[in-house]
């Protein structure tokens, strides 16, 4: 195991610059931001930890990137900013995300819950959920998974063709895995930074992806017909755990977090490591270095302490009841289904610790 481990020097001028313009606005945070960010660069902070690499195949090892820190984010000619007249980040699930219309309708609000919390201060909005065969996106069975796989690119398309006037983006996300193009195996999700799209699969974070030979799966490899979306009816959804939706936030985030023009992190343990692997992308936390965290409030603007408060609402509404996965079956009548929050405990801690720096 490697730990990568920046000096206190380094990582002062990642967070606060050396340009008097960017320290002045710094110095002009509210102090108990100060001192949340000035963990950044204490040794002994049990808040922002190292990076650490289990393997060459981690990310910072094989996808040799330049560091981006907070005076690079801000002086970005092209990176996207809300403004009052495009405010919204808008949601379009593609397919079903849960084995009921009322476990995809509540899988969908949890994710939409936790992005108006994250991305505090910002609307965040639901489009009506479409079937595949509205993308007119490509497909095929893949040859190692033999399960079915959709096109990024072509859904990429689809989502800049819906994009409402008052978005700063819109973001699919969809439970069928992905593919960018026929070379590649799979990708985790795709975006367009310039058109503010990006299409997100949770597919693989299923705890039986690779392993179920479940019903609606392929099993025969054949040449899919690219105008039958018949093949996806009842097609294999995961079961909806805590685990799947703790995932499913974090990709949700990292990805539109870069659509804000925040980089892969190389400064500290966060949500914006890039990963390779799902081991990796486990091991990558839910909250965001204070160098990220000051890229994001320099670009919406909130209150970390409002918005911390937020994420700890959401962790604790429609949380009580027996923890665990989600019915496979469950009744659909006009009662919500609980949110399986076991998984979010640490991350609650976390912010609890979080907050009492800001509040001293």
């Amino acid at each position: 195991m490697q730990i990568v481990r920046h000096s206190q020097q380094t990582l002062k001028t990642a967070l606060i610059s050396k340009n008097p313009v960017l320290v002045s606005q710094y110095e002009n945070l509210d102090a108990g931001e100060q001192r949340l960010m000035n963990e950044a660069f204490q040794p002994a902070s049990d808040l922002f930890g190292p990076i650490t690499l289990h393997s060459q195949s981690d990310w910072i090892t094989s996808h040799p990137e330049a560091p981006q820190d907070f005076e690079q984010f801000f002086s970005d000619p092209y990176r996207k900013i809300p403004s009052p007249d495009k405010h919204s980040i808008y949601i379009q699930s593609i397919g079903s995300l849960g084995n009921t219309r009322i476990i995809s309708e509540e899988y969908i609000k949890w994710l939409q819950g936790y992005c108006k919390a994250y991305f505090y201060g910002l609307r965040v909005k639901l489009l009506e959920p479409v079937p595949v065969s509205a993308t007119k996106c490509s497909f095929r069975v893949n040859e190692n998974t033999q399960n079915l796989q959709i096109h990024a690119g072509d859904i990429l398309k689809f989502l800049k063709k819906k994009k409402p006037e008052d978005a700063f983006c819109i973001v699919g996300i969809t439970m069928i895995d992905l593919y960018p193009r026929d070379s590649w195996n799979f990708v985790f999700g795709q975006a367009s930074l310039t058109d503010g799209v990006g299409i997100f699969s949770f597919a693989r974070y299923g705890s039986d992806f690779y392993s179920l030979r479940c019903e609606g799966k392929v099993k025969k490899l054949k040449k899919t017909s690219s105008s039958d979306y018949s093949i996806f009816d009842n097609y294999y959804i995961p079961e909806i755990t805590s685990v799947l939706l703790l995932r499913s936030c974090k990709t949700l985030t990292h990805e539109i977090g870069h659509i804000f023009g925040l980089r892969h992190c190389q400064w500290l343990a966060c949500l914006m490591q890039g990963s390779n692997h799902l081991e990796e992308a486990d091991r990558r936390p839910l909250n965001l270095c204070p160098i990220c965290l000051r890229k994001l409030q320099c670009a919406i603007g909130f209150s970390i302490v409002e918005r911390y408060k937020a994420l700890v609402q959401w962790i604790d509404d429609e949380s009580a009841g027996t923890p665990g996965a989600t019915p496979k079956h469950s009744r659909e009548d006009n009662g919500n289904l609980l949110k399986p929050m076991e998984a979010f405990k640490e991350w609650k801690e976390w912010i609890i610790k979080c907050l009492t720096v800001l509040q001293k």
